[in-house]
């Protein structure tokens, strides 16, 4: 093995991904949930941009626990389409080679 070699590559692999984690902050995944009642849009270094509600969701105060939960599935929903962008541009940026701990 080639210490050299490998030293280069590795500082080639980290260069990519700095620079892929750069990218994802300019990256936008949004998810939605009870059929579009809520909408929150995020950004793919997992930043939260926005949460939109529709009004008629909160027009009985019984609403709101409902609300709340769709609140939480969408947040979730939108963390999982980050996860998944970061984890597709690191993959890519490395050319599929799985680090431990990276992803």
């Amino acid at each position: 093995m080639n210490i050299q070699k490998m030293m280069k590559q590795a500082q080639q692999a980290q260069a990519k991904m700095a620079a892929v984690q750069e990218e994802l902050k300019n990256e936008i995944v949004d998810a939605s949930a009870g059929g579009g009642t809520v909408k929150v849009v995020m950004t793919g270094d997992m930043q939260m941009r926005s949460v939109k509600i529709d009004p008629a969701a909160a027009a009985d105060p019984e609403d709101i626990e409902i609300l709340s939960d769709m609140i939480v599935a969408a947040v979730n929903e939108a963390l999982r389409a980050a996860q998944e962008l970061a984890n597709a541009k690191m993959s890519e940026a490395v050319g599929g080679v799985n680090i431990p701990g990276l992803m």
